[in-house]
């Protein structure tokens, strides 16, 4: 390694790093595209929330998967949330017996989100809620 190439080769390969160089920067290189920012959004109405929230538990537990069974606290729903969540289990089973899964998927998005707008998100507190002292 401690030999240097002749005199002759120098300038050519002088040139070539010259020229692989100047082509990195040519027009003809592929553009690297620049992400768009998007927008945050504002934040989510109570009642948005509460459809979110209810709406995929009530699916899970229709579906009953593995974690359907957490209690509704662990869901992190609210006294008012978990009521519109039983009943939107009770028609999503009776819909599925009649009409199939899907369909009772559909009832659910479509009475939670009814029974949230109503309620503004049902956030009342649980009755086991105690003010800090």
């Amino acid at each position: 390694m401690g030999t240097l190439p002749p005199a002759s080769v120098r300038p050519a390969l002088a040139a070539l790093l010259v020229a692989l160089a100047l082509s990195g920067c040519s027009a003809s290189a592929p553009a690297t595209p620049h992400p768009t920012p998007t927008p945050a959004s504002g934040p989510s109405s109570p009642a948005q929330v509460c459809t979110s929230l209810v709406s995929y538990w009530a699916k899970e537990t229709l579906k009953g998967t593995y974690w359907s069974g957490l209690d509704w606290e662990q869901k992190g729903l609210s006294n008012q949330q978990y009521e519109i969540h039983e009943e939107a289990v009770a028609a999503g089973r009776v819909e599925e017996r009649t009409a199939g899964r899907d369909k009772a998927l559909e009832l659910i998005d479509q009475l939670v989100a009814q029974r949230c707008a109503a309620a503004d998100g049902a956030t009342w507190s649980s009755e086991n809620w105690r003010p800090p002292t």
